[in-house]
């Protein structure tokens, strides 16, 4: 099911980017994204709200241990998450968490999935690509190594950076890939959204999307989310508090 599921995007693909109405280069126009704008001002709110729990990071899962598919690029414990929307479902929990974070999300159109991301110093995230030429990612830089031309990404030829406060936008179809040649950790926010498209670009989208979520990808992902977040809850709860004791 999973690749007779990425075989139909894989055909849609064409199809997606002479639909799009923002081009279809690997880095897009951060103009033709204006929600990007609140993320900036806001920056260090989202900070702040994630800093607590970077304290305690040893309670976060890998990537692999949510999403069991991205094994691959995803290796001992070296890339954390912290998920507040994925594989089709809104964590409440966490999005109660972080409220200011959360209420940013909810202005995003077409939001699809949205988490913090932590790299640890010196890891390689191998080269890759995403599904789906119909949904775009975002990054909000927040924890950036100072040394940011050795804390790099490459989507397809073009090189980008991060930096605190500042986003960009992507398509990840685009083969990329990112290392941190550093000795600090980079914490970001990222969050995918439906590319904006012509009208039979967008009910395409929605179909296949509303096909992929009921895969076994999506739903093994939610039953992995939903065990972690209680186990977290439950974890962080006590931490919370002994800090307030």
């Amino acid at each position: 099911m999973i690749r007779t599921g990425k075989r139909l995007f894989r055909r849609s693909n064409a199809f997606f980017a002479r639909q799009s109405l923002v081009g279809d280069r690997p880095i897009l126009d951060n103009r033709q994204f204006p929600f990007l704008e609140a993320f900036e001002g806001e920056w260090k709110a989202i900070l702040a709200e994630v800093e607590p729990v970077l304290a305690q990071r040893k309670m976060l899962p890998a990537f692999h241990e949510i999403s069991p598919d991205q094994m691959k690029i995803s290796m001992n414990q070296s890339w954390k998450v912290l998920v507040l929307y994925g594989f089709g479902t809104r964590s409440e929990s966490n999005c109660r968490r972080f409220p200011k974070t959360a209420e940013l999300l909810s202005r995003v159109p077409n939001l699809q999935s949205a988490w913090f991301s932590i790299i640890e110093p010196g890891y390689h995230i191998p080269a890759h690509r995403g599904v789906t030429k119909g949904i775009l990612r975002a990054h909000l830089g927040l924890k950036v190594p100072e040394a940011a031309e050795r804390c790099r990404m490459r989507v397809g030829d073009a090189i980008v950076s991060w930096h605190p406060g500042k986003s960009f936008v992507f398509d990840d179809l685009y083969e990329h890939e990112v290392w941190n040649e550093t000795p600090e950790e980079r914490v970001i926010l990222l969050f995918d959204f439906d590319r904006p498209m012509r009208l039979w670009g967008r009910v395409l989208n929605r179909v296949l999307i509303g096909t992929l979520r009921l895969s076994p990808y999506f739903r093994d992902a939610r039953r992995n989310l939903e065990a972690w977040e209680n186990r977290f809850d439950k974890a962080f709860g006590e931490f919370e508090a002994t800090m307030r004791s």
